[in-house]
């Protein structure tokens, strides 16, 4: 039942008299969003977008974030909760034990409903060195998580060309692919110059005194020569994965 048909409910129910304005002014504005104290969780944005709410765990307390994930799954979304440290997960494992937890990129997942898979293609993750494994994860995981094939390449950086060329055939293969890379960020302009498919570039801050925390890595991807590249922020492997997945759905 979408919003409109549960809205046409409430206001009948109240104008048979089954409800007081009260309760049901409180089940209308519950359709669009819940005001936890802390939060206001967009109970809509599935249906405005096709993407629930995101928990961004970073900032929040346990408390916060089990309070989100338990209205949540009450409402039958999966839960897609990111940047979760280990000693939140420690403290809400028991309580979820259907969750599943990834250390490194601190994903947590919960499904409540099936995810329909995505059977147009694959989309390839592509990181330049090992330092890069948890914001390059986290694009997998989030891509993964809305149903969509992925293929992962690992330590391929432009120090190292032939490890790129190793699997390029394969990465061409992908709809879209998200190319990862702190230092210098090359790999981004490399890749996108050997492959038709659209890239999605994550600057990360891997990188000596220079990089500025994945300010020249950005900077670099920003003014690429090779076109069909798109950028995210500085380690925002949550935003490249959740972009990837949009594009291959289209």
């Amino acid at each position: 039942m979408n919003t409109n048909d549960r809205l046409e409910e409430l206001l009948t129910r109240f104008r048979q008299g089954e409800t007081d304005l009260d309760c049901t002014r409180k089940a209308v504005q519950d359709l669009f969003f819940s005001d936890l104290g802390h939060t206001r969780l967009d109970t809509n944005r599935g249906e405005r977008t096709g993407y629930p709410e995101v928990i961004y765990c970073a900032g929040k307390t346990a408390d916060q974030i089990r309070e989100i994930m338990g209205h949540m799954q009450s409402r039958g979304f999966n839960v897609l909760a990111t940047r979760m440290s280990e000693a939140v997960y420690e403290e809400l494992a028991e309580e979820f034990p259907e969750g599943r937890y990834t250390a490194g990129p601190g994903i947590f997942t919960i499904s409540c409903s099936p995810v329909e898979k995505n059977d147009k293609g694959k989309i390839a993750v592509v990181s330049a060195g090992t330092s890069d494994f948890r914001v390059a994860e986290e694009a997998a995981l989030t891509a993964e998580f809305y149903g969509h094939s992925v293929a992962r390449y690992s330590d391929v950086g432009v120090a190292g060309i032939h490890r790129l060329l190793a699997s390029i055939d394969e990465i061409r293969q992908a709809r879209v692919i998200v190319v990862v890379a702190g230092m210098e960020g090359a790999l981004a302009s490399v890749v996108a110059g050997l492959v038709q498919a659209p890239i999605i570039a994550v600057p990360t801050s891997v990188g000596y005194g220079a990089n500025f925390q994945g300010l020249t890595a950005l900077l670099s991807m920003i003014n690429s020569c090779s076109a069909g590249i798109s950028v995210v922020n500085i380690d925002n492997g949550f935003g490249a994965g959740f972009l990837a997945g949009m594009i291959n759905s289209l």
